[in-house]
């Protein structure tokens, strides 16, 4: 369970959210998780030629220099 503090303004609506870094980085983590499988689901629709794992990275490399 998350433990989140809220700050309001002076009328009590809430302006921000506050919790620990732990939580707020597995929060992050989580994210990039559900944005990851999204983007597998999505690039699985697409027609394509499959490569190798090995392929992939030799690919990377060459983009990356």
């Amino acid at each position: 369970m998350l433990s989140v503090q809220y700050v309001t303004d002076s009328k009590g609506k809430p302006l921000y959210v506050q919790l620990p870094i732990k939580e707020f980085e597995k929060l992050l983590a989580d994210a990039e998780e559900l944005a990851d499988i999204a983007a597998y689901k999505k690039a699985k629709k697409k027609p394509g030629k499959a490569i190798s794992f090995n392929e992939a990275f030799a690919q990377i490399d060459y983009l990356m220099r």
